[in-house]
């Protein structure tokens, strides 16, 4: 379990050097995430190391939601202050999501070779 949690911090730390280093608009753990995608790839045999640790740590991601919580109480009088704008991106925001979900599932199918029956 050491190992693994290890090599999760690992990469979410390089994924993090690349984009402050780099001044990329991208999150750390989004280019780590992305380097665990790239390690998994190449090295397989990995990922029996890292999922049962990944798998606990998704069962309780709930807990992850805690301070992002206590981040917008803190910031409640800015929320109040910005609403319209905040509700209009996140909705805007959502259907954007859900359109590049829909198509990235099409190509795939269509990439797969199956049709709809």
């Amino acid at each position: 379990m050491l190992s693994a949690i290890a090599l999760l911090l690992t990469s979410q730390l390089v994924g993090e050097l690349i984009a402050r280093g780099l001044d990329w608009p991208v999150p750390g753990p989004v280019l780590g995430l992305a380097l665990m995608l790239c390690i998994l790839t190449l090295r397989p045999s990995i990922l029996g190391t890292v999922r049962p640790t990944s798998s606990v740590i998704l069962a309780n991601l709930s807990l992850l939601f805690v301070p992002a919580g206590v981040g917008v109480l803190a910031n409640f009088d800015i929320l109040l202050r910005y609403w319209a704008a905040i509700a209009g991106v996140l909705v805007l925001s959502t259907m954007l999501s859900m359109m590049a979900s829909v198509g990235t599932f099409l190509l795939v199918r269509n990439l797969m070779g199956r049709r709809p029956e």
